[in-house]
Order: C-alpha cells, then sequence, then structure tokens
C-alpha cells in the first residue's frame, strides 16, 4: 500500500470532489505534497481529517472552526485517541446544545405543519404585526429563551 495518495485517490477514497479537495488545501484544512511533475500527493492521514471535515461540516461547524480545531492536530505524526478526545471535547457543549436545537425544532415543528391549528395566541409560529422584531433578529420562539 502506498504512503500517498493522488487528489484521485483520495477523491475516490473520502467521497469529496477533487476541486473541494483543492479548496480545503487552499484554506490550510489538508496539506499535500508535490511531485517533480507538480502533482499533488496526499499522506494516508488526510483520509482521516477530509473525513473529520465532512463529519462537521454535516452538523454545521464552519470551516474556519474547523481550520482551528484540526490547527490543535500535531503535526508530522498521525493524531491518537487522545489527541481526537481533546479536539471533540473543544465542541462538546457546543454540540450538546446543537442536538438540543435540532430535538426543539423537531417537537415543535411537528405540531405546527398542516395541524389546522386554531389557537393563534399558543402557535409558535404566528408573529402579529411582527412584535418580535423587538427582540433581535431571526426566528426568536425557537432560538431565544423568552422572557
Amino acid at each position: 500500500m502506498a504512503d500517498t495518495l493522488t487528489i484521485g485517490e483520495l477523491a475516490a477514497r473520502s467521497g469529496v470532489a477533487p476541486s473541494a479537495l483543492r479548496y480545503y488545501e487552499r484554506l490550510g484544512l489538508i496539506h499535500a505534497t508535490r511531485t517533480t511533475g507538480n502533482q499533488r500527493r496526499y499522506r494516508r492521514t488526510e483520509l482521516r481529517r477530509v473525513s473529520f471535515i465532512r463529519i462537521a461540516q454535516q452538523v454545521g461547524v464552519s470551516l474556519e472552526e474547523i481550520r482551528d480545531a484540526l490547527a490543535s492536530l500535531p503535526e508530522g505524526r498521525t493524531p491518537n485517541r487522545a489527541d481526537w478526545a481533546r479536539l471533540s471535547e473543544r465542541w462538546r457543549a457546543r454540540l450538546d446544545d446543537r442536538i438540543a436545537l435540532l430535538e426543539k425544532l423537531r417537537d415543535e415543528l411537528t405540531g405546527c405543519i398542516g395541524c389546522g391549528c386554531l389557537s393563534m395566541q399558543t402557535c409558535k409560529l404566528y408573529n402579529p404585526g411582527d412584535r418580535l422584531a423587538a427582540e433581535g433578529p431571526g426566528p426568536r420562539v425557537l432560538l431565544a429563551p423568552r422572557q
């Protein structure tokens, strides 16, 4: 098994398009060396980083935050279990908050979508006269705690 992967091999193994891999490289998320013919070669450890990027993006983590997290991993060696545990601990509270918000969204919208609600006083989506605008931008009822 070769120690390095071409961009095509990394794309095939990771499920990420070559153009996205080049973009990740430009952002400093992954790293490649160059052959004498100027072709990219990725260490096999980059496959794990690309997988991490894909998963983090799926749960809404920005590429900037992903880059900061990956920068905390050691250079020159494959990250071990302790390295990944430290990285995940940094995001634990944030992910727990996101999970709670997703559960709230699921639970509250399930009752609203197509319910034929007759009580506009208790509807989570009804906002007569845009009165919630004074509380700030965005979906105030679902995102912000109410006083």
